[in-house]
């Protein structure tokens, strides 16, 4: 790959980045010694930051944050609440508290990994398409509730009941979601462990 379309990349990971923490192109700027315009022309790929700049902004967006990632998992798994941890984008299963496990007939670690919109009712599917126009992937964070009905699965059960989807910051840059059942809305079919 040539160094025009690795500083480009460089360029568009730093406006993921820059948007998912809520920044400004004006404060990014001032971090990396350069204008705002500056900023937009690499974020747009009309121009190419320098060495010293790409170092910069490798140095951005680096994570930093070695490890809160398997700290976050530890608590989803250790939670006593059904919840579980999933990818934002690919909805791929991340964790799962024993709870949330409860509910299925397969084990978490048998899915972990996968993704899991497979298993989702339609009004989870109406709540994800409707989610870019209200700017949540634009966003750090974000936080939206919503009512669903059983998906009528036995092997990952999602039961009647109220949930929230909560936007958390990964150490990657990417985001992930929480999931958590706040209230069930009626009971739930027995379902055995297999």
């Amino acid at each position: 790959m040539d160094a025009h379309a690795v500083s480009h990349t460089v360029g568009q990971d730093l406006r993921r980045l820059r948007r998912l923490r809520g920044l400004k192109q004006g404060h990014v700027a001032e971090l990396l010694g350069v204008t705002q315009a500056t900023v937009s022309r690499w974020e747009r790929g009309l121009a190419w930051p320098d060495e010293t700049h790409a170092a910069r902004i490798a140095a951005l967006l680096s994570p930093g944050r070695a490890g809160q990632d398997a700290a976050l998992k530890r608590l989803v798994q250790r939670s006593r609440d059904p919840v579980h941890l999933i990818c934002d984008r690919s909805h791929r299963l991340l964790a799962a508290s024993a709870a949330r496990e409860a509910e299925w007939t397969v084990s978490a670690s048998t899915v972990l990994g996968q993704p899991l919109l497979s298993y989702a009712t339609p009004q989870i599917l109406d709540a994800e398409a409707g989610l870019a126009g209200t700017g949540w992937y634009d966003r750090p964070d974000g936080v939206l509730d919503l009512e669903t009905e059983t998906n009528h699965r036995p092997d990952l059960l999602i039961r009647r009941s109220r949930m929230r989807w909560e936007r958390i910051l990964l150490e990657d840059g990417t985001a992930g979601r929480l999931v958590t059942t706040l209230r069930w809305g009626g009971p739930a079919p027995e379902a055995t462990k297999g």
